[in-house]
């Protein structure tokens, strides 16, 4: 009855809502997919699921109460966005299921479905904070942008604001905002952590905040420093192109086989040598691979300190790039306040032990 039901309510209400629409002229689908959703959470409530229908209500009511900002927030996508939406879907719902799930190396390390997964993950993560970007904004200061930039990645704002010093009046501002987006990649650090592995955050948290504290202190003194100097916009570019993406998921398969590898002959060290190595690279790759040894029951102690050592690597790594392509000033700054931002980390360590 219901199927007879809803086809004749979805035909007797679409040909009125269309002779309305040529009387008024003006065209709107919205009413109608209402409608029909109405009617088919009615049905659901009589079929025995009135919690999910009401809850079902209460969601499109406040969709449809919400319609005008999502439509200004709509406007403000591209088809690289769209286009990248859908990338998402494919990787995950297509290529992610045939992949296999076991490793295929000699040491164990090398999982294509784990491989892909992270590689996934991150991008996501990532991406969630590139559509900020898009919807909000990028270009409100030194200070919007570093936040926002350094989302997706703040190695390249750090990269983009050191070769902006070499023109810029401000160049300690530009070693501020460098600061800013550093402690936003400590928390971004934090935040997959608590995704990945929720048990290891009481092994890095401390730590992490000693660090972030410094970077957001010094970083927001020197950024509201009066200074000459004009803004300097590093908005994100997409973390789903494939080029990119394709890049971090070989590098990551590479970094969790050599650590495979090492473990295998080395030990706990073994792990420790590839996230230092991998930091200087890339924090989440080497990030994901200390996570990885949590499924393989490492200590919990031995992962949570590849971790600050991935972090610690990858904050040095930052400020040995910006020396190659910005000025000493800015570089001298960058590298002071990292120094200290490692050191209250350390001496929180010690504290907390």
């Amino acid at each position: 009855m219901f199927p007879i039901g809803f086809l004749t309510f979805a035909i007797t209400f679409i040909v009125f809502k269309l002779r309305e629409a040529n009387a008024d002229d003006d065209y709107s689908v919205t009413a109608v997919v209402a409608a029909l959703v109405v009617f088919a959470l009615g049905g659901l409530a009589v079929a025995g699921d009135p919690v999910a229908a009401a809850a079902g209500g209460a969601a499109l009511a406040a969709t449809l109460a919400s319609r005008e900002i999502l439509h200004s927030f709509l406007k403000r996508l591209t088809w690289v966005e769209l286009r990248s939406a859908l990338v998402l879907a494919v990787m995950t719902a297509v290529i992610l299921p045939i992949l296999p799930n076991h490793t295929m190396d000699p040491w164990g390390g090398l999982n294509p479905w784990e491989v892909w997964f992270v590689t996934v993950l991150t991008a996501s993560l990532s991406f969630v904070g590139y559509i900020a970007v898009r919807i909000f904004g990028s270009r409100n200061g030194i200070l919007l942008s570093a936040l926002a930039g350094a989302v997706v990645s703040s190695t390249a704002v750090t990269l983009v604001l050191a070769r902006s010093a070499k023109t810029n009046a401000g160049s300690c501002s530009l070693a501020g905002a460098a600061a800013l987006a550093a402690m936003v990649s400590v928390l971004r650090v934090v935040g997959l952590v608590a995704f990945v592995a929720p048990r290891l955050i009481m092994e890095v948290g401390p730590e992490a905040a000693g660090a972030a504290v410094p970077f957001a202190g010094l970083g927001m003194t020197m950024v509201l420093w009066p200074q000459g100097g004009s803004a300097v916009d590093v908005s994100a570019k997409n973390p789903f192109e494939i080029a990119p993406l394709l890049f971090f998921a070989g590098i990551f398969a590479v970094t969790v086989t050599l650590s495979a590898f090492l473990v295998t002959y080395l030990g706990d060290s073994g792990l420790l040598v590839t996230v230092t190595l991998s930091g200087f690279v890339d924090v989440d790759v080497a990030v994901l691979t200390a996570l990885r040894g949590a499924a393989e029951a490492m200590p919990t102690s031995i992962i949570g300190h590849a971790i600050l050592v991935a972090m610690a690597a990858n904050a040095i790594g930052r400020v040995a790039l910006a020396a190659t392509v910005g000025p000493f000033c800015f570089s001298a700054s960058l590298a002071a306040i990292t120094g200290v931002a490692i050191a209250v980390a350390g001496l929180t360590s010690y504290v907390t032990q």
